[in-house]
C-alpha cells in the first residue's frame, strides 16, 4: 500500500501518537483521561481529521473479538465465584518446602491460570495473595511478583484466550483452538520452566537468606491476612449462605445466641444448668427444663438446614466447572469461539437462576471500549500507508522460511511490543507478516501467525511497560493495604531482558 496524501499521513500520525501516549502511560500530566478515553480520543481524531470515514470506522471494529472477550470475562467472573483461583492459591502454601519451592509454584499456577483466565485476570486476583504469602514466610516480595507477572505472560501464549493479542491472531488467522494449543503448548511449558530457572539463579541468595525474623505474633497476623484474602474470594457465597442461615435458624430468646452447632449447644446447656444449680445470677445463660425440649429439636433441624445450602453450593460449582469444560471442548472441536464463549456465559447466567446484574457489572466494559477505539485508531493509521511502507523496507530481511529472517522478525516484534504495546503491534503487523509468508506457502503463513503470537506474548516480559499484566502487578502491589511494595522499572528490566531473549529463542526453535 502506497503512502496516503501528506495531510492524511501527518494528521493520522498525530492521532496515533496521542493514542499511543495515553495507552502506554496510565496517567499523563497534560491529559490525565486514562487509557480507555485515550483510545476513544484517538479513534475520534481519525474521523475528525478525515483519515477514515465514519462508515470505515464502524467497519474497523472487530465484533467477533469483542464477543469472545465479553464471553470469557463473564465465564471468568463465575469461575472466580466458584473458587477456582482460590483453590489454585491454596496450592501455593500447601506443604511448601521453602522459598525456592514457593517461587516455582507461583510460576506454575500463574502460567496455568493465565492460559484459561487471561494473564490480566490472573494478575488481578493473585497479586495481593502472593504479597501476603511472601509476608507470611518473611520473604522479599519482588522475586515472587516477577514470577507472577512473567509466568502469566508466558503461560498466556498457549491458548487463543490467554491474552488479547492471541484473540486477535486466532480470529484473523482462522487457526483453531486445538491447533493453536498443540503448537504453542510445548514452548510454553519449557518457557515457564526456563523462566523459573532464571529467577532461581538470579535470586537464589536472596531467597536463601530471609529477612530479620519477626516475632510470633506478627507471623500469626500474616497467616490471618492470607486467610482473610481466601475468605474475600469466597465472600459472595458466604454472604448468601449466612443470610440464609440467619433467616431460617432463629433461636428463641431463652436459648443462648451462640448455639450454632450441637457441641456448642450442649456445652452452653451444661454451663447454664451448672450456673443455675450454683445460683448464678446471669439470667441470659440459664437454660430452663422447658429450654431443653426447645433446643434438641432445633439441633436436629439445624443439621439438616446447614447441609442443604452447602449441597446447593457444591452443585452450583459443579455446574460452573462443567460449563467451562464444555466451552473448552467446543473450542477444541473448532466451533466458533465467539459464540461458544457467549453461549457458555449465558448458560452460567441461567443456571445461577437469579438477577445477573451483579455478575455482569464485574465485566471490564472499559476494556471492551478500549478495544473499539483501538481498532478504529489502528485501522486509520494503517490507511496512512506508514506501516506498509516500513514493512516493505523490512520484508526482505524478515522471511519466516529462514533462521535469520525469523530472528529479524522477532526483534521487530519485541521492540514494537514494548514501544507500541503488543495488541497494537499485532494489529499493525499481523496482516503484513501473514501476506508476506503466504507468498511462500500456506504452511509458512500459519507459522508466521504463531510466531507473532509467541513473540508478542513473551515480549511483555522485556520491560515493565511491555504488557498490561506487568502494570497490573506493579499497581496492585503498590496499592495493597498494609503490604504496599513498589516494583521498580530497573528491577524488572534486569530480569526481563535475559529472560525474554532466552525464552523467545527457545520458543522460536520449537515452533520453527
Amino acid at each position: 500500500m502506497a503512502l496516503a496524501s501528506t495531510e492524511k499521513v501527518i494528521l493520522g500520525s498525530i492521532a496515533f501518537a496521542i493514542f499511543w501516549v495515553l495507552a502506554v502511560f496510565e496517567s499523563v500530566p497534560f491529559l490525565p483521561v486514562g487509557r480507555t478515553a485515550g483510545s476513544l480520543l484517538g479513534a475520534t481524531l481519525m474521523v475528525i481529521f478525515r483519515v477514515i470515514t465514519p462508515e470505515q470506522a464502524y467497519a474497523a471494529i472487530d465484533l467477533p473479538i469483542l464477543g469472545l472477550l465479553f464471553g470469557t470475562m463473564v465465564v471468568s467472573v463465575y469461575l472466580e465465584k466458584a473458587d477456582v483461583l482460590n483453590h489454585l492459591g491454596k496450592l501455593l502454601s500447601w506443604k511448601s518446602k521453602g522459598a525456592h519451592d514457593l517461587l516455582c509454584r507461583i510460576c506454575l499456577i500463574s502460567a496455568i491460570s493465565s492460559a484459561f483466565f487471561t494473564n490480566d485476570t490472573s494478575c488481578v486476583l493473585l497479586t495481593e495473595f502472593v504479597l501476603k504469602i511472601a509476608r507470611q514466610h518473611n520473604l522479599p516480595p519482588h522475586p515472587f511478583l516477577l514470577a507472577l507477572a512473567s509466568s502469566a505472560n508466558i503461560g498466556s501464549s498457549a491458548t487463543p484466550i490467554g491474552n488479547p493479542q492471541n484473540l486477535v491472531i486466532a480470529m484473523q488467522s482462522k487457526i483453531s483452538f486445538g491447533s493453536f494449543l498443540v503448537v504453542l503448548l510445548p514452548p510454553t511449558v519449557i518457557g515457564v520452566l526456563v523462566n523459573a530457572l532464571i529467577l532461581l539463579c538470579m535470586y537464589w541468595k536472596l531467597l536463601s537468606v530471609q529477612k530479620d525474623e519477626e516475632d510470633a505474633a506478627s507471623e500469626v497476623v500474616a497467616e490471618k491476612d492470607v486467610s482473610s484474602h481466601e475468605m474475600h474470594l469466597l465472600l459472595p457465597f458466604r454472604n448468601r449462605s449466612t443470610s440464609c442461615e440467619n433467616e431460617t435458624h432463629q433461636v428463641s430468646s431463652s436459648a443462648p445466641a451462640s448455639a450454632r452447632n450441637s457441641t456448642a449447644s450442649e456445652e452452653t446447656l451444661h454451663n447454664g444448668a451448672s450456673q443455675k444449680k450454683h445460683g448464678t445470677a446471669a439470667s441470659d445463660e440459664v437454660v430452663s427444663v422447658n429450654g431443653l425440649n426447645d433446643v434438641f429439636p432445633e439441633k436436629h433441624s439445624e443439621g439438616k438446614e446447614t447441609l442443604a445450602p452447602r449441597f446447593k453450593r457444591i452443585l452450583w460449582k459443579s455446574r460452573v466447572y462443567l460449563v467451562t469444560i464444555g466451552m473448552l471442548i467446543s473450542f477444541l472441536m473448532g466451533l466458533n469461539m465467539s459464540w461458544t464463549a457467549i453461549t457458555a456465559a449465558l448458560a452460567l447466567v441461567i443456571l445461577e437462576f437469579k438477577d445477573a446484574q451483579s455478575c455482569l457489572e464485574e465485566v471490564s466494559y472499559p476494556l471492551l471500549i478500549f478495544f473499539c477505539g483501538m481498532f478504529i485508531t489502528v485501522d486509520g493509521f494503517n490507511r496512512t500507508g506508514i506501516p506498509s511502507t516500513l514493512w516493505d523496507w523490512m520484508e526482505p530481511h524478515a522471511k519466516v522460511n529462514c533462521a535469520s529472517g525469523i530472528a529479524v522478525l522477532a526483534v521487530v516484534i519485541l521492540v514494537l511490543s514494548n514501544v507500541a504495546s503488543n495488541v497494537p503491534t499485532v494489529l499493525l503487523l499481523g496482516s503484513q507478516v501473514a501476506a508476506s509468508a503466504a507468498a511462500i506457502s500456506a504452511v509458512e503463513e500459519r507459522k508466521s501467525w504463531l510466531i507473532l503470537a509467541w513473540v508478542s506474548s513473551v515480549a511483555g516480559n522485556l520491560s515493565l511497560l511491555g504488557s498490561a499484566a506487568n502494570l497490573i502487578v506493579c499497581e496492585k502491589a503498590r496499592l495493597a493495604p498494609n503490604l504496599g511494595y513498589t516494583l521498580s522499572f530497573w528491577n524488572h528490566l534486569k530480569f526481563g531482558v535475559p529472560s525474554t531473549i532466552i525464552v523467545t529463542a527457545i520458543g522460536l526453535a520449537l515452533i520453527g
